[in-house]
This record gives structure tokens, C-alpha cells and sequence, in this order.
């Protein structure tokens, strides 16, 4: 059974002989080898103000990307690894050009010069940070913005119509759930990509500490409003799952000065009554009174960076015995919600990196082939079939979404169990078995083996529907490659 990886390569190959007089046709399998060998491509959407370079700094770990309304918010921007910071604009008419790379006291200032911004195809930054070296995060302008020709970029951009998304998948970021998300929603998983079978989609409950008006439990509140909204029957079967993130919070806390530590330092110092009465509100807070040595600048500057949940957060975590910068930080940016979202990135989008890449190239090849006469891409096609049919990756990524969608036959708990082994809670083995990530190699192989045989008498009962046998047999073939994937000595039977 052909991996989807390698079937891809193999089809950009048969591609290149199928057109190999057609120079258009050329330059788009070029582009998808491009994209096959390159890093896994994750746009970052949502409405307007819902926080989306904010996070994309959070997750990058520097702020590079504009969080003002500036002229570079319109534009869809794509963050890149690179081995010096270099800044690319390529217009829609004439070649590329850099432009300056310019930093202001900490973050990078992108301006597109003389050129509009509706005459901007896109920017390319390209920036030394180890976030980037796994995948390309792309920044989106703001969906149902009151300008129509910014919210059409990005609907352009992420929902074309005549060709597969440039995006392998998308995180969403949306305040509270609104009619609008889940058609936007609707509509990705509609382009050529979804249409395939495919969810690629993870929600996030950005500015959670809003949810609960700053208090220091915020998160705990958004927590269990994004678990009801991930179990929402219209979202279910749009998104892998919904994460609460304090998005301020989490750039701050991943950008942290010592200046900063040394502020909330100060204020944990205060007397209790009076800095709570100080942090009634923002505006009280900065023209407050106290402490001593801490300027109303500086609290202005600590609560455009961290808000006043974000400075309350700070101030218990000291008081609580956090005083080294460094770990206080790195606990600010946990509590912030990055780190289950940093997680879910990984397991449910960078360890299918191969197979969503692949997905992509494939669906590529389709809009080429239903451009092309049919003589001429009959063989392509077969190929192309064949690999969709065979290539376990994919039927996995199909399986996943039927799940989501209105269930194939099993019942609630086989459903569920269905999901996680075919990598809907994550695709490694460990995860996948509902096992810890690091389980040993002995463990795995128990676990995996008792998934399989469980899962062949499920699908040898006669009392098992039709209409769920391939399903079982999707999850009896990932069980046997877990098992398949484990040293011999632990595979033997015992």
C-alpha cells in the first residue's frame, strides 16, 4: 500500500511527463513540489479584532507581525523561516521587491511604501525563529471587515474557487460563536480540500480572558465554554476541536522584559487593599497612585501588554513564590492557554505535516487534470484515483471527517474510540492508543494489539452495520501499523 508521501512525489512525476510541452501546466506542478518538500502551511483567520497576529506573535515568539490597523493588516502576509530577516513584497503586476527590515523597540515594523495595498499579492517575512522551521504561519486580513476589498483578500485567498486553497490547514480564531464563524467555516471545508474529506481546521477561543472580564480565573470560564462549543453539533463537524488562549497574554508573556518582571514585582509588594482597589479598571490603574518607582508610562505600557488580567495573573504568581523572570514567564505563557494550543498544533497538524502536504498535492492535480483533455490525462487520473483509494493517510483523513459528521454506523463509544485511533486526538502512536506521550515501545505494542483484535471482532459481528465495515477496517489497518511500527521483541506473541 502506496504511503501518501511517496505517491505524491510519484504523481508530480507522471505529472511532469503527462505535460511536458505544457509550460502553464509546468509551473503548477512545479509550485506543488514546492509545497510538498516545503513546511506545512498554517493560515491564521477570523474576524476583524479577534486577535490574529497577536497569537501569530505568540506562537512565533516575537512580535514581527503588525497588531495596529495598519495599512499591513490588509494585506495576507506569510511568515517564513529564514536564516536572516529579509522582507519580500510581490505585487500583483511586476517582480518582487524587499523591502527594509526595521525594528521599534522590540517589534518589527512592516510598511508597504508607495504601494497600495490592494496592489499587494502578498508579503513574505522571512525570519530566523525556530517556531518556523516546521511550518509557514500566514496571516490573514480580517474576514467581514467593513472594507470589502480587505475581507475579500482573505476570502480569496482561503476559499478560491477555482483552485485548492494555498493553506494545508487553518486556525480560527473567533471571540464568541457566531452564525458567521460557522459559515466561514462551512465554506473552507468546502473548497477543493475539503471536499476531499478532510477536517484541517482548529478553532481557538481567542481574548478568553475577556470571557470572564479579567478576573484571574477567566481561563478556567473560557475553558469550559470552549469544551461546550467543541461539542457543538454545527461546529463538531467543521473544526478538530475549539482552544481557549489569552492571546495578549500569551505574546507578552513569550516577548517578556525585564522591565516587566521588575514592574510586577513593585505591585506585588503593594498593599493588598489598595492595589486591588487600583485594578478596578485600566484607566484607575494607570492613573493610580502607587507604588513607589512606578510610573504612570510604565503602567500604561503593562497594560497594553498584558492587560489587567494578564498584570493580576503576574502579581498572584509572585506572591505565590514565582519570582525568577525566566520562570515567570514561562508560567505566564502556560496559563495563557499557548501551550495546549502549541500541543494541539502539533498533534493534530504537524505530525500529519506529510500527509496533509500530500492531500494538497493531490488536489491540485485534480483542478489540472479537469483542465486538461481527457485523453491526454486519462492516465493521470487512474494514478491519482488509485492513490486516493489506497494510500491509508488519506482514508484516515476520510474516516476522521465522517466521524465528525454524523457517524458511520458504530455506536457512541465505538465512534469515539474510531476518532482517536485514526488521529483525531493526535496522531502518534502513544495518543492514537490513549496512551502517555511516553509510553514505552512495550506498552504501545499491548495496547495495539488488543485495539486490533478488539476491532476485527467488531467487524466480524454480524450485528455490525453495513455501512460501518469500512470503517472498521480503516482502524483495523491503523491498529496493524502501530503494531507493525513497534520493535520485534515487543511484537512477539507472548
Amino acid at each position: 500500500m502506496e504511503s501518501g508521501i511517496a505517491g505524491a512525489s510519484e504523481l508530480l512525476r507522471h505529472a511532469r511527463d503527462v505535460f511536458c510541452d505544457d509550460t502553464a501546466a509546468l509551473a503548477v506542478v512545479d509550485e506543488l513540489d514546492r509545497r510538498l518538500q516545503g513546511p506545512l502551511r498554517i493560515a491564521v483567520a477570523g474576524m476583524v479584532k479577534a486577535g490574529k497576529s497577536t497569537l501569530l506573535n505568540a506562537i512565533i515568539g516575537e512580535e514581527i507581525a503588525p497588531t495596529d490597523a495598519g495599512e499591513c493588516t490588509r494585506v495576507v502576509t506569510w511568515y517564513q523561516y529564514g536564516h536572516a530577516p529579509k522582507i519580500t513584497l510581490y505585487p500583483f503586476r511586476g517582480g518582487p521587491r524587499n523591502l527594509p527590515v526595521t525594528r521599534e523597540d522590540g517589534r518589527l515594523v512592516l510598511s508597504l511604501g508607495e504601494t497600495p495595498a490592494e496592489d499587494v499579492e502578498r508579503l513574505v517575512v522571512e525570519w530566523p525563529s525556530a517556531s518556523l522551521r516546521p511550518l509557514t504561519l500566514i496571516d490573514t486580513p480580517g474576514i467581514a471587515s467593513l472594507s470589502e476589498d480587505v475581507s475579500g483578500r482573505s476570502t480569496a485567498f482561503l476559499l478560491p474557487e477555482d483552485e485548492p486553497t494555498a493553506a494545508d490547514a487553518v486556525i480560527y480564531l473567533m471571540r464568541h460563536m457566531h452564525a458567521s464563524d460557522v459559515r466561514f467555516l462551512e465554506s473552507f471545508k468546502d473548497t477543493a480540500a475539503g471536499r476531499s474529506g478532510t477536517v484541517n481546521a482548529l478553532a481557538v477561543l481567542s481574548r478568553a480572558d475577556e470571557i470572564g472580564a479579567g478576573r484571574i480565573d477567566s481561563l478556567i470560564s473560557a475553558a469550559v465554554i470552549a469544551d461546550r462549543y467543541s461539542r457543538d453539533q454545527n461546529l463538531k463537524p467543521l473544526a478538530l476541536g475549539v482552544v481557549p488562549v489569552a492571546g495578549l497574554l500569551a505574546q507578552s508573556s513569550r516577548t517578556m522584559r525585564q522591565g516587566d518582571c521588575d514592574a510586577m514585582m513593585l505591585l506585588a509588594h503593594m498593599d493588598r487593599n489598595q492595589r486591588e482597589r487600583m485594578m478596578l479598571s485600566a484607566d484607575r490603574f494607570v492613573r493610580g497612585t502607587g507604588p513607589e518607582g512606578l510610573q504612570p508610562s510604565i503602567k500604561a505600557s503593562l497594560v497594553q501588554r498584558f492587560g489587567l488580567f494578564g498584570i493580576r495573573l503576574g502579581v498572584a504568581l509572585i506572591r505565590g513564590g514565582t519570582t525568577d523572570p525566566t520562570e515567570l514567564a514561562h508560567e505566564l505563557a502556560r496559563r495563557s492557554g499557548l501551550g495546549t494550543l502549541l500541543d494541539s498544533i502539533s498533534y493534530l497538524f504537524q505530525t500529519r505535516a506529510d500527509a496533509l502536504k500530500a492531500r494538497a498535492v493531490v488536489v491540485g492535480l485534480e483542478s489540472l487534470v479537469r483542465g486538461a483533455p481527457r485523453e491526454r490525462a486519462a492516465s493521470l487520473e487512474a494514478a491519482l484515483e488509485r492513490l486516493q483509494t489506497g494510500a491509508h493517510e488519506f482514508r484516515e483523513l476520510k474516516l476522521l471527517a465522517a466521524l465528525r459528521t454524523g457517524g458511520v454506523g458504530l455506536d457512541e463509544e465505538q465512534e469515539a474510540e474510531a476518532e482517536r485511533l485514526v488521529g483525531g486526538r493526535g496522531s502518534t502512536s502513544p495518543l492514537r492508543l490513549g496512551l502517555a506521550p511516553d509510553a514505552d515501545p512495550g506498552e504501545v505494542s499491548e495496547a495495539a494489539r488488543t485495539c486490533l483484535n478488539r476491532w476485527r471482532l467488531i467487524a466480524e459481528n454480524p450485528l455490525t452495520e453495513s455501512s460501518a465495515l469500512e470503517a472498521c477496517r480503516v482502524v483495523t489497518r491503523s491498529c496493524e501499523g502501530m503494531l507493525a511500527a513497534t520493535p520485534a521483541v515487543h511484537r512477539a506473541v507472548r
